[in-house]
């Protein structure tokens, strides 16, 4: 009896009532042999397999499930085909492989697990509103919390990037006097080109997405995808450039829309030109504040709602923690922007407020020191700050200043200079929490030079969990976990023999459609580039900085209300992978062949 036994349905049953506990699993290809009736544990659902074989119309009689539409892309039949060998033992593995994935395709459609996605964006918890960590840090101890501005207290619509675009454009064009035919060449800020942690190659203008040993996974020549042989061959990791922030996605974009309009043109270009321009012509528009300006007097159209920042700041500060406030951007601007979340007295909740702090020199500068900001009219008071007061505001300065004023936590018969050096040796310790999106910029240098606990802000996190646990994407990924089984599974099968050209093509054929399918994956994430935190099968750059240098992350500071001011985190078990990507599978795995062998027995 041929030990594959086609599905024929999954009964999907909950784990709990609780609609927003639920996570779509397909387990993975197992071990051991379990009865019909056994079901498969994931963290909140699990998963039963019955009525198998020659028993469709029983099932679907007893098991009601939603009906899903065909989709309007139907998947290629060749990308279920596997290829066949002359070695019987080896062309069984592909053959009931290629029937596992055909089943599994075919009987997903009946289940719609849509349905049953975790809401976190609608409630409370969930991966929008989780905090995940690296490292163990207890909130209890932690008697100081500094946060960054932008993308941190503030996030933006998407059409702050839209404006940088487009005021850049303006410059390229006004000011470097690149050809006029691009204001009406239609180009326009694309949200879903571009995503956080890609690098620029300086001297081919390709945008590239970095794995943590700094290979390139994938780049695009303007808007076309370069191939890997290409990549391979001329990519050196002295020509990258990273774009680790979220304001340069309006970099990258523009980048590649430029390449992309002269080679559409015919026109002769130089790509490092190219890079060094639109950087520079980014780099001004920030700097002349234009942006600024518009954003500031428009406030309800640049900026996203913050419904739960008030309630975090004020827990943290009921709770005898103090704040810092430290923004590279300027007094004028922030005011604008805490005004409009806030309100008008948004000062008083901070302990200090720091702005153009010039971030990550603020870090590494010896003897930069503070100026006090007028706050009527803006301008930089220059006299020497002797003390940092609550509810003024100070520019520039730098961390051996700020821990050289401070007096927190001092007693009163103590005198001047030693309350000075108590309150340095607060600052500079692990009792710090300081709070960015910036990992370069806000947090590498807090935590290597000062030891500070040092907390990431990224919104990526909840969206791609979001789409990960969609059933589409689920099951991307298990027919790519099936696919690399079998490639094990062959490959024990050869053993360790010289490879024929049989068996090489075999390899081939099946590593390429890992690929198509890899391709699939990135396609569902919305973006050429795929995950944030995966170029493609390895951990990207971005991924291993924010492991090595964050001891926490989060999709955004609101997630701060659901924890206590004195709450301890532990790391994850297994740290080969970010706390979020780690998946909880079942204490034991079992062989899907094998638990359908049995069924069919039985039956």
């Amino acid at each position: 009896m041929n030990s594959f036994v086609p599905i024929a349905v999954l009964v999907v049953v909950l784990a709990t009532t609780n609609l927003t506990e639920v996570q779509a699993f397909v387990p993975l290809l197992p071990t051991r042999p379990v009865t019909p009736t056994t079901q498969l544990h994931a963290s909140s659902l699990r998963i039963e397999f019955s009525n198998v074989a020659n028993s469709t119309s029983d099932s679907e009689t007893d098991v009601a499930v939603p009906q899903q539409k065909e989709s309007s892309d139907a998947l290629p039949p060749s990308m279920l085909e596997l290829p066949r060998h002359p070695h019987t033992g080896v062309n069984d593995i592909l053959i009931e492989t290629e029937n596992l994935l055909r089943s599994l395709h075919t009987h997903s459609k009946k289940v719609d697990t849509k349905n049953f996605q975790r809401s976190s964006q609608q409630g409370t918890g969930g991966a929008h509103d989780a905090i995940f960590s690296n490292t163990y840090v207890d909130l209890g101890k932690v008697d100081t919390v500094g946060f960054d501005y932008d993308y941190t207290l503030v996030t933006y619509t998407d059409e702050l990037l839209e404006l940088i675009y487009d005021m850049a454009l303006k410059r390229l064009v006004h000011d470097r006097y690149y050809p006029t035919e691009m204001l009406s060449a239609g180009l326009k800020f694309d949200p879903f080109f571009s995503i956080r942690g890609l690098a620029v190659d300086k001297e081919t203008g390709w945008i590239c997405h970095l794995s943590y040993t700094h290979k390139v996974a994938v780049a695009w020549e303007g808007r076309e995808k370069v191939s890997s042989s290409c990549v391979d061959a001329t990519q050196r990791r002295s020509r990258l450039k990273p774009l680790n922030d979220l304001f340069s996605m309006a970099e990258c974009c523009l980048i590649a829309d430029a390449i992309q309009f002269f080679k559409q043109s015919e026109l002769d270009f130089c790509p490092n030109n190219v890079v060094n321009d639109i950087l520079g012509a980014i780099g001004d528009t920030h700097i002349s504040g234009d942006f600024h300006r518009i954003v500031a007097n428009d406030p309800k159209k640049y900026f996203n709602p913050t419904p739960h920042l008030k309630s975090v700041l004020t827990n943290l500060k009921s709770s005898g923690k103090h704040l810092i406030f430290a923004s590279n951007s300027p007094y004028w601007y922030v005011d604008a922007g805490m005004r409009y979340v806030l309100g008008d007295d948004w000062i008083s909740m901070w302990d200090i407020v720091i702005v153009s702090a010039g971030k990550p020199r603020f870090y590494t500068d010896k003897k930069r020191p503070f100026r006090e900001v007028n706050k009527d009219n803006s301008r930089v008071k220059f006299k020497k700050v002797e003390r940092l007061l609550q509810g003024e505001v100070y520019t520039e300065g730098c961390l051996n200043e700020l821990t050289r004023l401070m007096n927190w936590g001092v007693h009163a018969d103590r005198d001047a200079d030693v309350n000075l050096e108590q309150g340095a040796l607060n600052l500079a310790n692990p009792s710090v929490l300081y709070i960015g999106d910036s990992l370069f910029a806000d947090l590498v240098d807090a935590k290597r030079e000062y030891g500070w606990i040092t907390a990431a802000v990224t919104p990526e996190v909840g969206d791609e969990m979001a789409i990960q646990q969609t059933g589409d994407f689920i099951l991307v990924e298990k027919t790519i976990e099936f696919l690399l089984n079998a490639l094990r599974l062959l490959q024990d099968e050869l053993g360790p023999s010289q490879r024929t050209v049989d068996d090489l093509h075999v390899l081939d054929s099946l590593e390429r459609l890992v690929s198509k399918w890899r391709d699939r994956e990135t396609a569902l994430l919305g973006n050429p580039f795929g995950s944030v935190f995966r170029a493609r099968y390895q951990p990207s750059l971005f991924a291993h900085s924010l492991r090595r240098y964050c001891d926490m992350y989060m999709s955004n500071v609101g997630a701060l209300r659901l924890y206590s001011p004195q709450h301890r985190f532990y790391p994850e078990q297994d740290f080969r992978l970010l706390a979020h990507e780690i998946k909880r599978n079942p204490e034991e795995c079992w062989d899907l062949e094998d638990v359908l062998a049995e069924s069919a027995e039985e039956d």
